[in-house]
């Protein structure tokens, strides 16, 4: 490893950026040239590093740029990252001028949110925003022609608002079952014809839409989960229309290593008991680290073998089964690939039983990231020491 004063600790991630260019460039080309890729990178770009995500992926060709909250969307500016925002989120009308400092684009849902921005906005050059459309994901957005008549004549008169976009979500295009998906669409087709002053940036579909939908392309789409090589469901995995290159993996390496004789226990509660005498050894990573205790009995590969965690998680520290005596300072791989073996994110996902979604979001921000392009590291950010 690389220049190892960035962080002291024996546990990092890996983000392999070629990964995410790949993942960006193959949907740039299943797309039509005329429909714009929108990056999401909310959540600290679901824990893979905003910032360096946010550069490839503009890199590969993405225009457009999603965060959650405008938190998020500052951050990002202040790390020198130019291109257009867009907060999917709420945002509070008080913070209409702090949006227009940063020149960020705002969803708006409510009429009510108009009225009360345009009497703080004090800034004369126009902001940008999307209406969001609750097609039935029943989170936010506008369900009724009436709203979209009142926000319209708001516009007419305010003209510091630029009705850049409309967009919705859906729920259900993850599943081989398309019902629900056609409905939404419909819904929404039926939204847009709702509109007297036509937006620009039509956006509806998420990864999978994008990967599996072209009747809901629009002129722009919202690229997430698949950007980072992590299918939106194993229930459409097998027919997606180019693979995914996975990007994030987790490591660790043994800081102590201990034989143990028949019947001797390990960590809290006393869980484990050995069934003979075993090496044991013990990894700096834990549930404050997001390698949470129900991880417990999950296979790690070291020398190229899976062997199970075993005892409890703690806080910062977990143990495992070695397969032989192993000096300390051997790598551990928790997520990725290590010699023939493999760990994927859907692996750890299956043992959490939840989406891949949570797992590299679960992984904290005191784990650094290494980021690697052309094969080579590029970057290591300690969150901890910035």
């Amino acid at each position: 490893m690389e220049d190892q004063s960035l962080f002291y600790r024996d546990t990092w991630a890996e983000v392999d950026l070629d990964c995410i260019m790949e993942n960006v460039r193959n949907m740039k080309k299943h797309l039509p040239e005329e429909v714009e890729l929108m990056a999401v990178v909310k959540a600290n770009a679901y824990g893979h590093g905003d910032e360096q995500v946010a550069q490839v992926a503009l890199e590969g060709g993405a225009t457009y740029l999603a965060v959650a909250f405008l938190d998020e969307a500052i951050s990002l500016r202040r790390k020198g990252i130019q291109a257009p925002i867009l907060v999917l989120g709420a945002s509070r009308p008080e913070d209409i001028n702090v949006a227009v400092k940063y020149n960020l684009t705002l969803t708006v849902f409510q009429k009510d949110w108009l009225n009360q921005a345009r009497k703080i906005l004090t800034n004369k050059a126009p902001i940008k925003i999307h209406l969001k459309l609750d097609t039935g994901m029943g989170r936010l957005g506008i369900r009724e022609q009436s709203e979209i008549v009142d926000i319209e004549q708001i516009l007419q008169v305010e003209k510091r608002f630029y009705l850049e976009g409309a967009f919705t979500h859906f729920a259900t295009s993850d599943e081989l079952n398309e019902s629900y998906f056609k409905e939404q669409l419909e819904r929404f087709e039926t939204m847009l014809s709702w509109f007297n002053i036509k937006p620009k940036l039509i956006h509806a579909s998420n990864s999978a839409a994008a990967l599996r939908m072209p009747n809901a392309h629009f002129n722009g789409i919202r690229y997430g989960i698949g950007m980072y090589g992590l299918t939106p469901s194993l229930e459409i995995q097998d027919i997606l229309p180019f693979p995914l290159k996975e990007a994030f993996s987790l490591h660790s390496k043994l800081v102590h290593v201990k034989k143990v004789t028949k019947g001797e226990k390990i960590s809290y509660g006393a869980t484990y008991e050995s069934n003979e005498d075993e090496w044991i050894g013990t990894l700096p990573i834990g549930y404050a680290d997001g390698w949470i205790r129900k991880l417990q009995g999950q296979k790690v590969i070291i020398n190229g073998i899976k062997v199970p965690i075993v005892g409890r998680i703690c806080m910062d520290q977990c143990m495992i089964k070695l397969p032989y005596e192993l000096p300390v300072g051997t790598e551990v791989t928790l997520i990725g690939t290590q010699g023939n073996e493999h760990i994927s994110i859907n692996d750890v996902a299956e043992k959490l039983e939840t989406i891949n979604y949570e797992v590299p979001c679960l992984i904290s921000s005191r784990v650094p990231r290494m980021y690697k392009k052309s094969g080579k590291l590029v970057q290591v950010k300690n969150s901890m020491l910035v």
